[in-house]
């Protein structure tokens, strides 16, 4: 008896390059519509977080899992009635289960809030807040149903596996679909390369054996600030694999309590050792109890994200290598080895190369960051790319400050204000952070003034008082200082690029400083 026809063949192939597809690239656009044919809703080049976009995406999945019940089924009746498939019918049809299953389990899988309350067992009413062990429970009817047939010609994948699997697929896609926005392709790449970062670019291989080895790989976000290198960290970090336990029917970690981010350009090297480290009581003045540091409270599905890691001073440097290549570490003032077994992030807005060449960053840490590099586009490159992702960016930071009843009037007023006030070629030097100030500066006090045209006047002003001569040595310096530091952001970056003991900066630009105009760190 035969198992699949000819079309159901083709059709489950094309289902299962759909299941393993990166789903933020074209490809996944394609494929969909390779199966719907003319019922598919057209949706654009990839997937992004658009109302239309979102319900057009929606209807496509839909149809796609109601023919893929359809075949599964006819599949499983040829299995009941003796068919004998061989290792790629069986391989297929797996592929076709999976699919159903995930998108049949998807809304119910616990994710943001009501992790917590599933986990510890407490029903929220409704579907996303099931507890684990009910779930898992009717996950392992309908997977039985299914797979458990004597004739497979090869050993199932263990159904809490599968389980934990698919509830990783599920967070990770949360946390890019809706954080990471835009509908350029630039935004579309960069969602993308978060998938692979957590997933690497074979799903199938990832299921088998990497799932359980990703700890290993380190991972270096580059560029400029403000363009949401913590939000890919945060992506990256809170989608890792966490294990279901068959014994306790559990999740084995939170993942809503598993990332550890450090700024480390906003804390002096001893500060940084000991959130990294911890100490021992006594090991420096102030340390009057022991302290456990990131890295040793960091679970084993956890990440620590090292924020800044260009600004870090060479003997942390050294120890920061060790935990990468040893993966142990000793807190401050203690001699006893201690185990991480996290993964790390981390971020710089600095060229590491132009850092290594100035000796400034270890060539060795950079080979040992570098296993895994993500670069976040500038807002004024996405804009380049695409003119409609400017409204649509703001009315996602509309929603967020406002509420979506007031959205889209604010959205408007921003949308308007920038077209009335600011040129149509403005660079946005302060990326995505510098939008979100100016939708609040706009809904505040319905106006906004840059703070790269504040620059440049002040800039025009010292240029004008130097060729006039009516700056002494030391309003010159106080002066230098301040519009430096209004670039850089940081007492240490700007002592750098001056040549300059940062204490000295940071007095020169407190001194004279007006208050509206006084650093706030």
């Amino acid at each position: 008896m035969a198992f699949f026809t000819p079309s159901q063949r083709e059709f489950a192939r094309v289902i299962a390059r759909l299941a393993y597809c990166n789903p933020f690239l074209p490809e996944r656009v394609d494929l969909e519509r390779e199966v719907l044919g003319a019922d598919f809703i057209e949706v654009g080049p990839v997937w992004s977080k658009r109302a239309a976009m979102a319900v057009a995406n929606s209807e496509n999945v839909q149809k796609i899992v109601y023919r893929v019940e359809h075949v599964a089924r006819e599949a499983r009746e040829a299995l009941v009635k003796g068919a004998q498939p061989d290792a790629e019918d069986w391989g297929l049809y797996q592929d076709l289960v999976f699919f159903l299953l995930f998108h049949h389990y998807y809304d119910e899988l616990p994710v943001g809030l009501d992790f917590e309350q599933a986990q510890g067992g407490r029903s929220k009413g409704n579907a996303a807040g099931q507890p684990p062990q009910r779930l898992f429970e009717l996950f392992s009817r309908d997977y039985v149903f299914y797979l458990d047939f004597p004739v497979q010609p090869e050993e199932t994948v263990p159904v809490e596996h599968i389980f934990a699997c698919f509830f990783q697929v599920r967070r990770a896609f949360r946390h890019i679909y809706e954080y990471i926005v835009g509908e350029s392709m630039l935004a579309a790449r960069l969602r993308a390369a978060i998938w692979q970062s957590i997933f690497t670019y074979d799903m199938r291989r990832y299921r088998r054996t990497l799932f359980a080895r990703m700890s290993d790989v380190s991972c270096l976000i580059t560029g400029p600030s403000g363009t949401g290198k913590e939000l890919v960290a945060r992506a990256i970090g809170m989608s890792r694999y966490i294990p279901f336990s068959l014994e306790s029917k559990r999740f084995l970690g939170d993942y809503s309590v598993s990332f550890f981010p450090l700024n480390l350009s906003a804390l002096s090297p001893t500060l940084i050792e000991s959130e990294l480290f911890g100490h021992r009581r006594g090991a420096f003045t102030g340390a009057l109890q022991d302290r456990a540091g990131w890295f040793e409270v960091c679970p084993p599905v956890g990440s620590v994200f090292l924020d800044e890691i260009g600004e870090v001073d060479l003997p942390i440097q050294v120890k920061l290598l060790r935990v990468l290549e040893s993966r142990t570490f000793q807190r401050l003032g203690d001699t006893r080895d201690l185990t991480f077994q996290g993964k790390v992030i981390a971020a710089t807005n600095r060229n590491l190369s132009e850092e290594i060449q100035a000796g400034r960053f270890r060539r060795d840490l950079y080979y040992r960051l570098c296993s895994d590099m993500i670069v976040t586009p500038s807002l004024q490159e996405q804009l380049y790319e695409s003119a409609s992702f400017l409204p649509n960016l703001v009315r996602f930071i509309a929603v967020r400050l406002a509420g979506a009843e007031e959205a889209e009037s604010l959205a408007d007023e921003i949308l308007n204000w920038i077209e009335s006030n600011l040129p149509s070629d403005y660079p946005w030097p302060g990326n995505f952070r510098e939008l979100e100030q100016c939708a609040r500066n706009i809904m505040i006090r319905r106006s906004y003034q840059p703070e790269c045209l504040r620059e440049t006047a002040d800039g025009q002003d010292l240029s004008r008082h130097l060729e006039e001569g009516r700056l002494t040595a030391d309003e010159l310096l106080g002066r230098y200082c301040r519009l430096v530091y209004k670039r850089t952001g940081s007492y240490q970056e700007t002592a750098r690029r001056l040549e300059l003991d940062h204490r000295t900066v940071k007095s020169r630009i407190q001194k004279g400083a007006s208050p509206d105009t006084l650093p706030a760190d």
